[in-house]
């Protein structure tokens, strides 16, 4: 995938965390303030064909990780790219400037699963999975520790909050030369 950031103009960032946490509000309202390409991972495995059949368990599709990372290359190159997903280890660790994840308090991120409409495996393995920050997990063993940061995302404050902390980093971000 991408080469490295020395390559770039602007920053490719990853927002990732627990579903329900607000990766996608947070990404897109990123987006459009700062004028950066949004890619929901999950959208674009969809659109692109790049999934390897359906799970009922979780009422989704497998997404075939490779096939993505082939199908972003390019984008990834060239920056400016703000990815969400809520996974992140198959990415490699080049393609970010930075690594937000973002988590959301346990009774928060439950009620929101149940708005959703999960249940039976499907919600408790999410919720077990942000229980045990099985995703902050992956993502320190995943990315340098300097790039990485975990933000709360309780609330619309915090998501507002969030995006202008992200927004100053990207006006502060230079290439490394």
């Amino acid at each position: 995938m991408a080469q490295n950031s020395s390559c770039r103009n602007r920053p490719n960032i990853l927002i990732t965390g627990a579903p329900g946490t607000g990766k996608t509000t947070t990404a897109s309202a990123l987006a459009e303030v700062t004028q950066l390409r949004h890619i929901n991972v999950g959208d674009f495995a969809n659109e692109k064909n790049l999934s390897n059949g359906w799970d009922d368990t979780f009422d989704c599709y497998y997404i075939n990780e490779d096939l993505v990372c082939d199908k972003l290359e390019n984008l990834m190159e060239e920056g400016g790219n703000i990815i969400d997903h809520h996974g992140c280890d198959f990415f490699p660790e080049r393609c970010f400037e930075r690594v937000v994840v973002l988590q959301t308090e346990n009774s928060v991120l439950y009620d929101r699963f149940i708005k959703r409409g999960y249940s039976g495996q499907k919600l408790s393995d999410n919720a077990k999975c942000d229980i045990f920050q099985v995703l902050v997990e992956e993502v320190k063993e995943s990315y340098p520790e300097d790039i990485v940061v975990i933000l709360r995302s309780d609330s619309a404050e915090d998501i507002t909050k969030n995006v202008e902390t992200l927004t100053t980093w990207i006006s502060n971000w230079s290439p490394v030369l």
